[in-house]
């Protein structure tokens, strides 16, 4: 007995015999001939319906001839009402006459295209008919097809204004000058047929090696089994997704990698990346996406692609993507939504935060880009959906100073007073500051409020621990506690970045601050049996720099510790953070790189660790970037021209001496 095997048809599943079974062709001619009935049993309703209507309609001609009639009344008096009443009807009857005759023409004139059209009608039906099931579904899609190309170009974006072009420094440059720093970089670049000179330190030319390795080996690794899928499960050898992308595959990986691709020098990695954007990337799917991973890790992405690599749809889709997220915009407040449907526009927030508060976090990581996007669209809104964020919390009560995690978007009141300098909070405050950057240090009220939370964040958030270290804790409220997250970490960075330009000249003091951060975070890397980090470590009962808890003891590829290392470096040029990044280096190679790409580890205090199975997008995004800025000269991306999202994406300092941002009161 044949099986049937099952084959989809728009949606559903029918049975279909093998060809080989005798039941076959009778099959398919009882199917053909029940079709052919339908079809038959509609046209000739539709034909009988048209006959009819054609019989059974009123009469035009009548009603013209009424309205001669009428127009008899109208008449105005001449002589007399019966002379002019006779002239009337005399002229009434003989244009009525010839009117009858022209309409019996236009009549029958009309039933000979009703009988072509009835002619064609059923030979297009008999046509049909004759037509296999597949022919007919191919039409059927090819006039789909056709629609929604038609819809597209009506409906398409709009051709985005000419804009200069900031100047961009140091996209291609990056030579360190000394022989054996420039050897590991080429190193690097060229992949793992160079061979590194027999001059470089044993040291140096492994790191050469490790470094180009991970990089393509991450890349190529989701290339070969997570293509399109947004990461990748390196162990299971498949794609991967999780909650802040929606339930689509939409490529986060190629989007978040492509600027590390194109400053490495991967620039076959780098056209098949643009090339699957081109093709695939879409934003019109009913997925529900997080408003702040998007934002910093697509339209961040996109942006630093098209600074970088100069290619118009780099912009266009980035343009198209923001478009998306303004309903995210649409509440009491102005506040956005953490979540919203790509689709619908439909928003919500997270269930966990704080009875429905939006994160402070999140909706305070948008300006960078925004403004990027109101420079290059010429469109304000993305301006002034940012600075209304600003100034609505310019007018806010804050706890001693600090700014709590969680603000509800109906009501406009914070939520639970819990303040962090690491999850929740970082980017906030990160984002102050680089917004000043990003001006061109113009946007002297970004740099105030700036000012104005770190002296809070000193006075009651950081402190030193009994052996000495110093750390940065969270306010939970009214108490501080002492534990620090390796999002955390990152804020050794922001302060050298910041020391510039800081009240009372307290450049040295921040930029030492920088460098006591960096330093504990080390810590919490040497004092691991695998010489990586824990997500949290704490300062309390003789512990210092370790994890407790065993759901704070894994790894995920983070890159804040490292790239603490590589500001650190290029402020104080201290080869103490070229050597922690290549113990971090080698610490990721050897610990998380699997057959497949590379792993987080759920224990760092193990020294058989089990692994999570997830190579985030951001570990090419930031991780690895950072490592490789590390070991470049200060002349690739100069921090003069640059700032760098949260993600890493590089975008330029615009340097606009005459131009002014739509809807922005500072002239520029």
């Amino acid at each position: 007995m044949t099986t049937p095997a099952l084959l989809p048809l728009s949606g559903r599943r029918i049975p279909t015999l093998s060809p080989g079974a005798s039941s076959f062709p009778h099959h398919r001619a009882t199917l053909r001939l029940s079709e052919k009935f339908i079809l038959l049993l509609i046209l000739s309703a539709f034909i009988t319906l048209c006959f009819g209507a054609f019989f059974f309609l009123p009469d035009n001609s009548k009603h013209k001839r009424f309205d001669f009639g009428l127009e008899d009344v109208l008449i105005p008096h001449i002589e007399s009402e019966k002379e002019a009443r006779h002239s009337s009807r005399q002229v009434i009857h003989g244009v009525g006459a010839h009117d009858e005759h022209r309409h019996r023409e236009e009549e029958e004139s009309l039933r000979d295209k009703i009988r072509a059209d009835h002619e064609r009608a059923l030979q297009e039906a008999k046509e049909k008919l004759r037509k296999s099931k597949e022919e007919l579904k191919a039409e059927i899609q090819t006039e789909k097809t056709k629609v929604a190309e038609d819809l597209k170009k009506k409906d398409g974006p709009k051709p985005l204004p000419p804009v200069p072009m900031p100047k961009l420094v140091g996209v291609n440059d990056g030579d360190p000058g000394d022989p054996d720093t420039k050897e590991k970089r080429d190193k690097i670049r060229e992949g793992p047929s160079a061979q590194a000179p027999q001059f470089l330190p044993p040291q140096l030319s492994a790191i050469t090696g490790i470094m180009d390795s991970m990089m393509k080996h991450a890349w190529d690794s989701y290339r070969q089994y997570g293509w399109g899928h947004n990461e990748l499960k390196p162990i299971a050898k498949k794609g991967h997704s999780t909650n802040i992308f929606g339930n689509s595959q939409m490529g986060a990986t190629i989007v978040d990698a492509l600027d590390t691709l194109y400053i490495m020098g991967l620039h076959d990695e780098f056209k098949d990346g643009q090339e699957w954007i081109e093709q695939n990337l879409d934003f019109s799917v009913n997925t529900e996406v997080s408003v702040f991973e998007v934002n910093i890790r697509f339209i961040g992405g996109l942006l630093a692609a098209y600074y970088l690599s100069g290619q118009e749809v780099f912009k266009v889709k980035a343009v198209q993507l923001a478009e998306k997220l303004l309903p995210a915009f649409n509440t009491p407040t102005g506040i956005p939504w953490a979540m919203v449907n790509l689709k619908s526009g439909v928003g919500r927030n997270w269930g966990w935060a704080s009875a429905g508060s939006s994160i402070l976090a999140e909706f305070g990581t948008l300006h960078m880009e925004f403004v990027h996007l109101t420079y290059l669209t010429g469109n304000p809104t993305y301006y002034q959906k940012v600075m209304h964020i600003r100034k609505l919390l310019a007018k806010m009560d804050r706890p001693n100073g600090l700014y709590p995690n969680y603000l509800n978007p109906r009501t406009g009141r914070w939520g639970q007073h819990h303040t962090s300098v690491g999850g929740l909070g970082d980017s906030f405050y990160e984002y102050l500051l680089k917004a000043w950057l990003m001006s061109d240090k113009t946007d002297t009220e970004a740099r105030k409020t700036y000012d104005d939370a770190i002296e809070a964040i000193e006075r009651h958030l950081i402190r030193k621990s009994n052996g000495g270290l110093t750390f940065i804790g969270e306010w939970k409220n009214g108490h501080l506690e002492r534990k620090m997250g390796h999002l955390t970490c990152f804020a050794g960075g922001m302060f050298a970045l910041g020391a510039d330009g800081s009240p009372d000249d307290k450049a040295g003091h921040y930029l030492q601050l920088g460098a006591e951060i960096a330093h504990t975070c080390h810590e919490s890397y040497d004092r691991t049996v695998l010489k990586l980090g824990p997500e949290a470590f704490k300062f309390d009962s003789g512990l210092e720099a370790v994890a407790v808890r065993q759901n704070e003891k894994y790894y995920i590829l983070r890159p804040e510790v490292i790239e603490t290392y590589w500001y650190m470096w290029r402020f104080t040029h201290d080869p103490k953070y070229r050597q922690w990044g290549w113990e971090a280096a080698q610490a990721i190679d050897k610990y998380c790189r699997v057959s497949g790409g590379f792993s987080g580890v759920k224990d760092v205090y193990s020294s058989n660790p089990t692994y999570d199975d997830v190579q985030q997008s951001f570990f090419l995004a930031e991780t690895l970037k950072y490592l490789y800025l590390l070991f470049s000269s200060d002349e690739l991306l100069p921090l003069e021209n640059w700032v760098f999202n949260t993600e890493a994406h590089p975008l330029p300092i615009l340097h606009l001496g005459n131009i002014t941002l739509p809807g922005s009161e500072t002239q520029r």
